[in-house]
């Protein structure tokens, strides 16, 4: 019976930290919310973006990047094989094509499944560039590509994944491509900025999974990560109604929640806004994989 209700509501764990340039304390951090999670019997643990590392200049930051077949991503193979966990390492500093010539990167979400094998890689295309009234000025298209194409849905003991990062948030016909490709969940693991994290980050979540009627899983970074960036926290999951079943509180740790799949049913059962659409007005948002 316990076996059946689990794969009905599989549980998650939804990490929060506050990386540095430190990467041996970023993953010590993370190895030990990861086996925290694993012994509580999360299915899935979702770490943020940057889980790897946060540079305090640009050259910091690339000094660090690696290749999926770097030091990093092995050891959270290994991490997830030794849980039985699977794993959203949700923004990883991955070396582009051209590393030797162009000194790219790619912000890569990569999810091992809990034998501690990638089952899928999504860059991230909507690339960060901003100049906020606060001061704060960010130029992610200095140094990372911008990802080729989207990623189809990928199935998990959570339910159906579809994968994004951080200002991926912002753009609803991204979620509404994956809805369509099956998604039962959205993922954002984002280092949201204090600023825009005050004033938009739990209405993004909670929009995007009111219009999809989907969870909305979001790890997150907080604090202050060096002198020049602090991140707004707030790692969060929201459910098909646009409730927040679980949030962090302030610091490094974890929230829990049960993906509740017969839920997400009803509630698209119920107000069948997938069918209502009029792609005869407004056209039918489709993914384009690039194949």
């Amino acid at each position: 019976m316990s076996t059946t209700m689990d794969a009905l509501k599989p549980l998650i764990a939804v990490c929060q930290m506050t990386s540095t340039s430190d990467k041996e304390k970023n993953f010590t951090i993370c190895s030990g919310l990861i086996q925290e999670a694993a012994s509580r019997k999360a299915s899935m643990v979702f770490l943020p973006e940057a889980f790897d590392y946060i540079g305090g200049s640009t050259e910091e930051t690339l000094s660090l990047a690696e290749t999926l077949k770097g030091d990093t991503i092995q050891r959270y193979m290994s991490l997830a094989r030794r849980c039985s966990v699977w794993l959203s390492l949700g923004g990883f500093h991955e070396k582009g094509p051209n590393w030797e010539t162009d000194r790219r990167i790619f912000n890569s979400h990569v999810v091992l499944d809990n034998t501690g094998h990638i089952v899928s890689i999504y860059r991230k295309t909507h690339l960060f560039d901003v100049d906020l009234h606060s001061g704060v000025s960010l130029k992610e298209s200095k140094f990372t590509i911008p990802g080729p194409d989207l990623i189809p849905p990928i199935n998990t003991p959570a339910g159906k994944v579809g994968l994004g990062v951080c200002y991926d948030l912002r753009f609803p016909e991204m979620a509404l491509a994956l809805i369509q490709e099956g998604a039962e969940l959205l993922t954002y693991p984002s280092a949201f900025t204090v600023t825009t994290g005050i004033a938009h980050w739990e209405v993004l979540l909670r929009a995007r999974a009111i219009e999809n009627q989907c969870y909305v899983v979001a790890a997150a970074q907080t604090g202050s990560h060096n002198q020049k960036r602090s991140s707004y926290g707030h790692a969060m999951v929201v459910d098909p109604w646009g409730s927040v079943i679980a949030q962090c509180q302030d610091g490094i740790g974890l929230c829990y929640a049960e993906i509740n799949l017969p839920f997400l049913s009803r509630v698209r059962r119920d107000m069948p806004v997938q069918s209502h659409r009029r792609n005869d007005l407004y056209g039918k948002v489709a993914m384009n994989t690039n194949d």
